[in-house]
């Protein structure tokens, strides 16, 4: 019953993180702002197009493509996973798990991994798609699960930590945390290394394991819970984490966006920040798709805020990703936007799916893919 419960709580949550921006006394929740005109600096070019089953479904899943080599891997939330050539959109493979996909997609290694609502998770060869292994797990998988090529690591809803055998799906260790009270419906992606295996939790904190013995290794508080109710006092990390060099970045929603040092987890720097989605780093800044629908831009050293584009307000936005000289950000209407790295100023905007754009954009040197909610999987460059 109790995890029934949370799964209704964490449900209902997500309707109301979706209603960001309107206070909650507020009689009539504001509607999302109208597309400013832009004057185009830049256009997209559409490589190809492919249709990956359903999409997104009809749950707040949010499942986002990987790419291993020259090959690309998306899934549906219905169990559709397919392989493609990433420069040609041609289809290597195609599988039908016939299973509810609720996290995905990993790839590395040879596998490519998805976790479902049952609390499953599948490897599939990464050459032919046939089936390596599946294992069962605490509850819902709602993020991709992660892999050395040694461990395959995992989170599930109840905030347990989980590291598979990469060949056999074998169980090695299992780490207990206490979820708090009431969370938004999703998870963040564990971050994998040779040594440790990192994620961030619904308490507001990052934790990194020995990714041989599931021993925790540091622990770094990103986030205070604060405010008198429950609802006010969610702070999850759910966007996905960024490694990047030596420096770990995360954002939690109502809390702060922080960069942790991985090698003994100390916090590095810190600023008041509020994302559900996740945040990008380029060039010495990182920019942040905030819960109100903005898009802000901080520089690492000085910690201040460079730029903020808040035209996008109340439009359920993707995580950002930087796309050459730009960051890249996907909304509820299913445009991509391109914002310049420099001011924030709109340089250009190409519309994908009419469903939504809700998983974050993939960047591939000179190529960025947009994975529409209705299953529109896009491939663009710059022309």
């Amino acid at each position: 019953m109790r995890d029934v419960m949370r799964w209704k709580n964490a449900a209902v949550l997500a309707l109301a993180v979706l209603a960001v921006g309107c206070s909650s006394n507020s009689k009539k929740e504001l509607p999302p702002a109208e597309l400013p005109d832009i004057q185009e600096e830049v256009q997209l070019e559409k490589q190809w197009s492919r249709s990956v089953g359903d999409g997104q479904g009809e749950l707040y899943n949010l499942l986002t493509p990987a790419v291993d080599g020259e090959r690309l891997f998306a899934a549906d939330a219905e169990g559709v996973v397919m392989a493609l050539d990433r420069l040609s959109g041609d289809v290597f493979w195609k599988v039908d798990l016939e299973l509810p996909v609720s996290g995905g997609v990993g790839a590395g290694y040879g596998l490519v991994l998805v976790g479902t609502l049952k609390g499953e998770v599948v490897a599939l060869d990464s050459s032919s798609g046939e089936e390596r292994w599946r294992a069962r797990v605490t509850s819902e998988v709602l993020s991709a699960p992660a892999t050395n090529g040694d461990v395959v690591v995992v989170q599930t809803q109840d905030d347990r930590l989980i590291g598979l055998d990469a060949s056999t799906g074998e169980q090695r260790w299992i780490f207990e945390n206490s979820p708090a009270v009431l969370t938004l419906r999703g998870t963040s992606s564990p971050v994998v290394t040779n040594r440790l295996a990192i994620a961030g939790l619904s308490t507001g904190k990052v934790i990194a394991l020995d990714i041989q013995r599931g021993i925790p290794v540091w622990e770094q508080r990103v986030a205070v819970p604060q405010g008198r109710s429950e609802l006010e006092r969610v702070v999850d990390i759910d966007g996905s984490l960024l490694l990047s060099g030596g420096t770990l970045y995360v954002v939690t929603y109502q809390g702060k966006v922080a960069a942790i040092d991985i090698e003994n987890g100390r916090q590095l720097w810190q600023r008041e920040a509020s994302s559900y989605v996740g945040l990008a780093q380029g060039f010495g800044n990182v920019y942040v798709s905030q819960a109100g629908g903005s898009v802000e831009s901080i520089d690492e050293r000085s910690t201040s805020a460079l730029w903020n584009n808040d035209a996008l307000a109340r439009r359920q936005l993707s995580a950002p990703e930087v796309f050459s000289s730009y960051v890249a950000v996907g909304d509820l209407e299913g445009y991509l936007h391109l914002l310049s790295q420099v001011d924030g100023h709109f340089v250009g905007r190409e519309k994908i799916d009419g469903d939504g754009l809700r998983a974050r954009p993939l960047v591939v040197g000179d190529w960025i893919y947009a994975y529409g909610n209705s299953g529109k999987l896009v491939a663009l460059t710059i022309r």
